[in-house]
């Protein structure tokens, strides 16, 4: 409890020690110029809190999306899922991010991630990766989705499109994903 207290006395503490000073300098000139910035800092926190708030729920601009490392990417495609209802584990293999999920239909995903400098030649296809014809249901019912934050070659969608359950997902549709929509709304098979 007594660090509750301690941050309650600074949150208090502080501004009003700093509006004192910036009166005992300036007189009412300082007021001001203390008040205007209080409220800036204000400002700018309550926008941090309100975007991180956002990421925490699984929703992602495209910007915040480009900064994103494959781990990032990862912690990112968990808190989606988790969004969209899946029971998320993390399993990495090799130090490469994976991921395993679970819906209440029994549906398994198996999700790893393909950087995004490796995913294009020269050959990329236009238009959205081919999430619901790259891949047949596979032996076992596992449902392997490779997510990417660019572009995927016709070579990797032909290769996809020969094993069994496995479906591209390029940066295109990670963007709709992350702004909401679900991977059932993508193509995902039920």
């Amino acid at each position: 409890m007594l660090p509750g207290f301690v941050g309650l006395g600074l949150t208090i503490g502080l501004p009003v020690g700093f509006l004192s000073w910036m009166c005992a300098e300036l007189g009412v000139v300082g007021l001001v110029l203390g008040l205007a910035a209080l409220a800036a800092v204000t400002v700018l926190l309550v926008r941090w809190r309100r975007a991180a708030a956002r990421r925490r729920g699984g929703l992602y601009t495209p910007a915040e999306l480009a900064r994103l490392d494959d781990h990032g990417l990862a912690a990112a495609a968990e808190r989606m899922l988790l969004r969209d209802g899946w029971h998320v584990i993390a399993m990495p293999v090799a130090r490469r991010p994976r991921l395993y999920a679970r819906d209440r239909g029994g549906r398994r995903l198996d999700v790893r991630f393909h950087p995004a400098d490796k995913a294009a030649d020269e050959d990329v296809p236009t238009g959205p990766a081919p999430l619901r014809e790259a891949g047949r249901p596979g032996v076992d019912d596992l449902i392997r989705v490779v997510v990417s934050k660019g572009a995927y070659s016709r070579t990797d969608a032909l290769w996809a499109s020969r094993q069994g359950g496995v479906h591209l997902l390029d940066g295109h549709q990670l963007q709709k994903w992350a702004a909401g929509e679900s991977l059932d709304d993508l193509g995902l098979p039920g």
